[in-house]
C-alpha cells in the first residue's frame, strides 16, 4: 500500500500555496453530510504537484440538500468545475442503519425507491443550474448487521438495500456526461471499515472518515481533477532487465530470466498484465531498453509467458544509447509531448538521470520488491479519464499501423510519392451521440494542430451541436493500413449571413504532416460557399505547445487583419488531389 503523508502537511503545505501560478486552473466544491475537515487542503496541494490552481468551496455542515435546492446558494456562486457530493450510509438511511428490521421488506424496498429518486431529483436539480460536473459518492456497505450472520438470509436485509441502492445510482446516471458516481464504498473496503470509521472522532465531531485517511481519499478524488481537465498520461515506457521480466537476459539467457506463473517470476507476469489491461483501454506502450536488441526481441516473441507481445508496442528503443536520447526519439516518432508520458525502470539511476534531463516525464519510483510493481501503477490517477471512446479501445492498434506508414514513407522517394501511396480519405461527420465524446476528447487533449486551444465538456459540445448559430463537425481519416478513426475537429460560429468563424479547429498528433487539415478545411470553405458566406474568420491563439499550426492559416490564404485572419470565400480553394473528402 502507498504510505501517504500525514493530514498535517497538507494543511501545511496549503498555506504556502499562495502566489503560486500554475499552468492550470479548476474550481472544486465539496457538499458533505459530515465534518470533512482537511480535504480541501489535501485536494489544493495534490492538485499543486501537477501544476493545477485548486480553487475549492466546502458546504456548510450537513447542507447539501439546502446548497443544492437554493438558487441562491453560495455553491452556485462559487460556480465550481467540479463538485463532488459525499453523503454517508448513516445520513441516507436515518433510523433504518440501526433498526432496519423495524419495517417490513416490502417497506424496505420503498424507502430504497424513495431514496433513489431524492438523489436523482437532488443531482438533476444541480446539474441543470450549473456547468460543474457532479461526483456522487456512493454509499459503503456497514460489516455490522442487526441480524449477525443470518443477514445472508433475510429478504432484502440492510446489505441488500445498500447494494441495491449503489447499483442503482450507477445504472440512473450510466449515460450521463454531468454526473459520475464515486465508488466510495470500494474506497472503505481497500483501505478496511475499522481504519477509516473512527468511532473516537465520529463520536466527537462527527467525522465519517478518519483524518489519517482524508489525505489517501483526496488521492482517489484527484483522479476526476486529471480526467475533467484532460491532463491523463498517454503512453508508458518501459524499461525491460527487472522490469517486465526478472533477471538480465544478457546473462542469463532466454531460459533463465524469471517470469511464468510461480514466484518470482509471477510478480512481472502480473505486472504484464496490468499493463496490458490499460493498453487496451486506450494507453500507449513504448520500450526504452539498454540491450542486445536480438536477444531481448527473442523474449518479447518467443517466450511462452510473456503478456506483452511485440505489436503492443508503439515504439521500441532496444540498444546501448543514452536513455534520455532514445527517449527525445520516441516521443518524436509517437508525436506526443514528452509531459504525456509515464517512465518505468528498476534502476534508480536511470530513473534520476531521467528526471534531471527530461523532468516533464513523470518517472515512477518502482519499490524494491516487484510483487508491488502492479499495485504501483494501480493506485495511479494519472490515467484517469471521464470517458473512454471506440478511438481509445483501438489506439494500439493504430499505431502498429503507424510504424508500417513509417518504414513506407522511408522507403518512398519524397513526402509527395508517400502520401500519394497512402490512399488517403477523408470522411466528414456531423456532432451526433455517437461523435460528441470523441469531439470533446479531442478538444481537451489535442495541444499541437490546435488554432485556439479551447477545451470543451462533452455537455458543451452537446449544446452547440444543437444550436443553429453553430457547425459542429469530426473527420474520421483511414489509409491503406488501417482506420486511423476521429481525428479532427471543427466549430464554426455563424456571426452573420455573411460571415462564419472558425472557433475551433484542430488535429490529432496521430495525422499530422498528411496535409489532412487542408481536407477539413475545404469541406468548411466549400459549405460556407453553399450558404453565400462572404468570408471565413479565424483566429490563431498561440499557446507554450502549438506552434505547428502557426502558420497554417497564411498558407491556406488567410489574410492577417488585427487579431483575425480572414480567408474571402470568392479565393480559389484546392483540396491536394491525394485525398478523397467525403461526407457521411
Amino acid at each position: 500500500m502507498t504510505i501517504e503523508q500525514k493530514l498535517s502537511y497538507y494543511i501545511n503545505k496549503a498555506s504556502e500555496l499562495t502566489g503560486r501560478t500554475f499552468g492550470k486552473k479548476i474550481r472544486i466544491g465539496i457538499l458533505c453530510s459530515f465534518t470533512i475537515n482537511g480535504l480541501e487542503e489535501a485536494m489544493r496541494v495534490k492538485s499543486a504537484e501537477k501544476n493545477i490552481d485548486c480553487i475549492t468551496y466546502v458546504g456548510g455542515y450537513n447542507q447539501y440538500n439546502q446548497e443544492i435546492l437554493n438558487h441562491e446558494s453560495n455553491v452556485y456562486k462559487f460556480s465550481p468545475d467540479l463538485t463532488f457530493l459525499i453523503v454517508d450510509t448513516r445520513n441516507i438511511l436515518g433510523n433504518l442503519f440501526h433498526f432496519p428490521y423495524s419495517i417490513s421488506a416490502s417497506e424496505r424496498r420503498s424507502f430504497v425507491e424513495k431514496k433513489v429518486k431524492e438523489i436523482q431529483n437532488l443531482a438533476n436539480a444541480f446539474t441543470s443550474k450549473t456547468k460543474s460536473k457532479l461526483v456522487i459518492a456512493n454509499f459503503p456497505l456497514p460489516t455490522y448487521s442487526p441480524h449477525g450472520i443470518f443477514e445472508t438470509k433475510t429478504e432484502y436485509g440492510l446489505h441488500k438495500m445498500i447494494e441495491d441502492l449503489n447499483s442503482r445510482l450507477i445504472d440512473s446516471f450510466a449515460n450521463s456526461d454531468s454526473i459520475y458516481i464515486y465508488d466510495f464504498n470500494g474506497f472503505v473496503s481497500q483501505y478496511g471499515e475499522d481504519n477509516i470509521f473512527d468511532y473516537k472522532q465520529f463520536l466527537f465531531g462527527d467525522m465519517k472518515i478518519s483524518l489519517d485517511y482524508i489525505p489517501y481519499l483526496a488521492n482517489d478524488l484527484i483522479g476526476y481533477v486529471v480526467g475533467h481537465l484532460g491532463l491523463s498520461k498517454k503512453c508508458i515506457i518501459l524499461d525491460l532487465d527487472n522490469t517486465l521480466w526478472g533477471g538480465i537476459v544478457g546473462e542469463d539467457g532466454f531460459n533463465g530470466i524469471r517470469l511464468g506463473p510461480e514466484p518470482p517470476g509471477n510478480s512481472y507476469l502480473e505486472f504484464q498484465r496490468v499493463l496490458l489491461s490499460l493498453y487496451q483501454r486506450g494507453i500507449i506502450l513504448a520500450i526504452n531498453s539498454k540491450n542486445n536488441y536480438d536477444e531481448a526481441l527473442k523474449v518479447i516473441k518467443e517466450h511462452p509467458y510473456m503478456v506483452l507481445r511485440e505489436e503492443h508496442f508503439a515504439s521500441i528503443r532496444i540498444n546501448w544509447n543514452d536513455k534520455v536520447s532514445n527517449m527525445k526519439e520516441i516521443a518524436n516518432e509517437l508525436n506526443i509531448g514528452a509531459d504525456s508520458m509515464v517512465f518505468f525502470d528498476d534502476d534508480p539511476v536511470n530513473r534520476e538521470y531521467m528526471r534531471i534531463n527530461m523532468p516533464q516525464i513523470l518517472t515512477v519510483d518502482l519499490p524494491q520488491d516487484p510483487s508491488q510493481y502492479a499495485q504501483t501503477i494501480k493506485k495511479m490517477n494519472e490515467f484517469s479519464v471521464l470517458s473512454i471512446t471506440d478511438e481509445d479501445a483501438q489506439r494500439g492498434k493504430m499505431y502498429l499501423e503507424q510504424r508500417k506508414r513509417s518504414d513506407l514513407e522511408q522507403s518512398a522517394p519524397d513526402l509527395e510519392s508517400f502520401l500519394k501511396n497512402l490512399d488517403l480519405k477523408v470522411l466528414i461527420k456531423n456532432a451526433n451521440e455517437f461523435t460528441i465524446p470523441r469531439i470533446s476528447q479531442l478538444t481537451l487533449k489535442t495541444n499541437q494542430f490546435n488554432l485556439t486551444t479551447k477545451r470543451y465538456q462533452e455537455s458543451d459540445i452537446k449544446k452547440l451541436s444543437e444550436d443553429d448559430r453553430y457547425v459542429v463537425g469530426c473527420a474520421q481519416v483511414t489509409d491503406k493500413f488501417g482506420d486511423n478513426g476521429i481525428t479532427g475537429v471543427f466549430i464554426v460560429r455563424k456571426e452573420n449571413p455573411k460571415e462564419w468563424f472558425i472557433d475551433t479547429f484542430l488535429l490529432s498528433c496521430r495525422v499530422m504532416g498528411r496535409e489532412v487539415e487542408k481536407g477539413i478545411l475545404g469541406y468548411i470553405i466549400n459549405k460556407a460557399k453553399e450558404n453565400e458566406i462572404e468570408r471565413i474568420k479565424a483566429q490563431f491563439i498561440p499557446s507554450q505547445k502549438n506552434k505547428p499550426i502557426e502558420e497554417f492559416l497564411p498558407n491556406c490564404g488567410f489574410q492577417k487583419d488585427g487579431d483575425y485572419w480572414i480567408y474571402q470565400s470568392k479565393t480559389q480553394f484546392t483540396i491536394p488531389d491525394f485525398l478523397m473528402v467525403s461526407v457521411e
